[in-house]
């Protein structure tokens, strides 16, 4: 019998097909694959039996904008706006990252996310260094699109800034080592930061570079209006979604993530293209940038998913609080029945894999599909007993409520604990480097 042969019995599946169904079943995985979903399966012989007696279990979370890079610097870039917190804090910690402090720092956020129910990413990482988190990413088991965070233009930050022709280089060279590794589990994305660090050389040649490998472009736009205004100025007019698009940035393989100021042109495009939103509400409110029409891009046709972005402007990475505000903060806009808590869950789940060009073997739990599944206790004090599974998910339960996480059919969280990863040796190996980082960047003041 394979190692990863389980039978998950007693649950409610919430299968996130085109109906919406929710039935009492069991669910069997074998050999990194939903095999069956039906009441009352039979143990077989060497197969692992999970009790899920009044628990849910649905696909895994995907979230579709983080910063593995960035986990180590919770809580030391509060109350800032966008350009500020880049340029004081986020940028500096970045460019004083080892490899050591950057593999703590993806060890932390990649823990974090496993038991909290996100089972894939796409992440963007930072300028030196990457490789680290490819590494971790590998041993840990998380899904990933990543990327090398590329930063070319002129007048960037010092210990970031690159040359055009070095990004390239070494971005391509990332590919070639990681895009498919780990049977597939693990896809390269180029990750130019923004308009404004990057050089419309570099954007054309990502561009260009991302469409003949079949490869994602992973990057930000819109975020902000003073950084609105600044595109605006060096484009001549269009904003960040035209822009990228006349740089051929665009299509169903390109995630932007935030995408909060769009001019109607802007939102046209974006269905039009199918390229991809990462919806990132925490890290909008609280860095002040505003709240991103989904329910209008929606309704456009625009394919929109959730991210949590990085800790130091979220301050978490958890796809329940993600859900939680993306339904609340449209309802004074829009009214109470905007953004319905099924329509937040999709998002989180179905949506995401969709993002990952996996719409057709993940996101579902239906035979034949990739096990990537979390088993969520929905009886418990806070959480039930009444309501919807999808009510009680995005309203009321959180990553204490986790007990079971795979990823192609391993369990990576067993009753509510790493099964790779020893959680002391994480939090300690976080608490050992951060120190380090703070003085090479010249601000170990904000350690405390």
């Amino acid at each position: 019998m394979s190692e990863r042969a389980f039978l998950v019995r007693g649950a409610t599946v919430i299968t996130m097909d085109d109906a919406g169904s929710e039935l009492p079943a069991d669910v069997r995985l074998r050999d990194g694959r939903i095999s069956e979903v039906a009441p009352g399966l039979v143990p077989a012989d060497g197969e692992v039996v999970l009790d899920a007696t009044g628990m849910a279990v649905l696909p895994g979370f995907v979230q579709t904008h983080v910063h593995l890079c960035q986990t180590l610097f919770r809580n030391l870039a509060d109350d800032l706006a966008l350009l500020d917190w880049l340029r004081d804090r986020v940028w500096p910690l970045e460019a004083a990252h080892d490899p050591a402090s950057l593999a703590a720092s993806a060890e932390l956020g990649i823990a974090e996310l496993l038991l909290g129910g996100t089972t894939a990413i796409v992440d963007m990482g930072t300028v030196h260094h990457t490789e680290v988190i490819f590494e971790a990413l590998a041993a840990t088991g998380l899904r990933a699109i990543a990327g090398k965070c590329m930063m070319d233009a002129p007048g960037g930050p010092e210990g970031l800034r690159e040359a055009t022709e070095d990004s390239l280089a070494e971005s391509r060279a990332l590919a070639d080592r990681w895009d498919g590794a780990e049977g597939g589990r693990i896809r390269y994305g180029y990750a130019p930061r923004f308009v404004l660090s990057c050089t419309d050389a570099l954007l054309g040649e990502v561009a260009r570079d991302a469409a003949a490998r079949g490869i994602w472009i992973h990057t930000h736009a819109s975020e902000n209006t003073d950084e609105m205004d600044v595109v605006r100025a060096r484009s001549g007019g269009p904003g960040n979604v035209a822009y990228y698009a006349s740089l051929g940035i665009r299509g169903p393989r390109t995630v932007l993530a935030h995408c909060v100021h769009l001019d109607p042109g802007e939102v046209a495009e974006l269905a039009r293209a199918g390229t991809r939103v990462a919806h990132c509400v925490s890290s909008n409110l609280k860095l002040g940038s505003g709240v991103a029409d989904v329910p209008g891009m929606v309704e456009a046709g625009v394919h929109v998913s959730l991210g949590a972005d990085g800790a130091p402007c979220n301050n978490r990475l958890d796809a329940f609080t993600e859900m939680r505000l993306a339904a609340l903060v449209q309802k004074p806009r829009r009214g109470p029945t905007a953004m319905p808590a099924r329509e937040v869950l999709r998002m989180a789940t179905r949506g995401g894999a969709e993002v990952l060009g996996r719409g057709d073997d993940l996101g579902q739990v239906r035979p034949g599909f990739v096990a990537d599944l979390q088993v969520v206790d929905v009886r418990g004090l806070g959480v039930g007993p009444g309501g919807t599974l999808a009510s009680r998910l995005v309203y009321a339960a959180g990553p204490q409520h986790v007990r079971h996480v795979f990823v192609d059919g391993h369990r990576l969280v067993s009753d509510g604990r790493l099964v790779r990863r020893d959680h002391a040796a994480v939090v300690a190996a976080a608490e050992r480097e951060l120190p380090r980082v703070l003085a090479r960047a010249g601000l170990a003041a904000l350690g405390g």
